[in-house]
């Protein structure tokens, strides 16, 4: 059986680790602190410690596993140095047999709320997606060099028990008016897991998949949802003009860009059949 390596063993991490242990594969989680190593060990999981931001940081063993990389990038600028720094260490390390990356569908841009499959180029219109662009385009060189196999994940935000805007709904928040609001796309961590487990055991080589449930809607109905789900009041509704003075940058950055994804070949290719196909299901399963 062949070793899995998880690095960025967080939320999502966690859940697929112990996915694998409970198939009988072995797995090792990889965090930046000796904390979170000890916690993953708690648990149970084999841990190691790495710190993509040291240059000095050794890799751990890395020939012929299969790797999933969950790590976020760098908090600023258009490059993704973390991925940069792990792949020039696999010369010392040794190189994967496959990889899976977790992107986001935020390389699309703004598409003006149009359906968009993974034949769309990439327009990624602000820095953080652009730093997961520069991470797609990474291991794509370096897939093209190895031969090392990978299979990219488009995913949209992600939802599930200890994952849901209830801080943001305490506290009163404003949204946008629906009539205003942009088309987003959510995808259950339950369905997420699976679909991670399926990517590296049958995703096709250099293959894109766009995650999310195929059911989109918009960020105020969201909102709205998760409050009457937790019995909490619905946030107060602004205009989008008067969001310019009161949201955060990073959400109106949000704000900014609308598509509906079209996750048809995640399902047609990857056998996969979703627990929740759409927000009214998936908010049970946050219970």
């Amino acid at each position: 059986m062949t070793h899995k390596v998880i690095i960025g063993c967080g939320y999502l991490g966690q859940r697929v680790a112990r996915a694998c242990l409970q198939q009988g594969l072995p797995v090792t989680g990889v965090v930046r602190s000796t904390a979170s190593a000890e916690a993953l060990q708690a648990a149970g999981l084999q841990a190691r410690v790495l710190d993509l931001d040291l240059p000095s940081d050794s890799l751990p063993a890395l020939r012929d596993t299969e790797l999933f990389y969950f790590a976020p990038p760098p908090r600023q600028g258009t490059e993704e140095t973390r991925v940069r720094r792990l792949i020039a260490g696999f010369e010392q390390s040794g190189h994967p047999r496959r990889v899976v990356y977790l992107s986001t569908t935020g390389v699309y841009g703004d598409c003006a709320g149009a359906w968009v499959d993974e034949t769309r180029p990439a327009n990624p219109q602000v820095d953080r997606a652009r730093r997961r662009w520069d991470g797609e385009q990474r291991f794509r060189a370096w897939s093209c060099a190895s031969g090392g196999e990978l299979v990219i994940l488009r995913v949209a935000g992600i939802y599930g028990p200890d994952k849901l805007p209830l801080a943001r709904l305490k506290r009163a928040e404003p949204t946008v008016r629906e009539s205003e609001a942009p088309y987003t796309n959510r995808i259950h961590i339950d369905d997420l897991v699976q679909v991670c487990l399926a990517a590296m055991a049958r995703g096709g080589n250099g293959e894109i998949y766009n995650v999310s449930d195929g059911a989109p809607g918009n960020m105020t109905d969201y909102f709205n949802r998760v409050a009457d789900w937790a019995g909490l009041p619905r946030p107060p509704e602004i205009s989008l003009a008067e969001a310019q003075l009161q949201l955060s940058a990073g959400m109106l950055s949000y704000l900014q860009e609308s598509r509906r994804l079209d996750s048809r070949k995640l399902q047609r290719e990857l056998g996969i059949e979703l627990r929740y196909s759409d927000l009214a299901s998936g908010l049970e399963g946050c219970r």
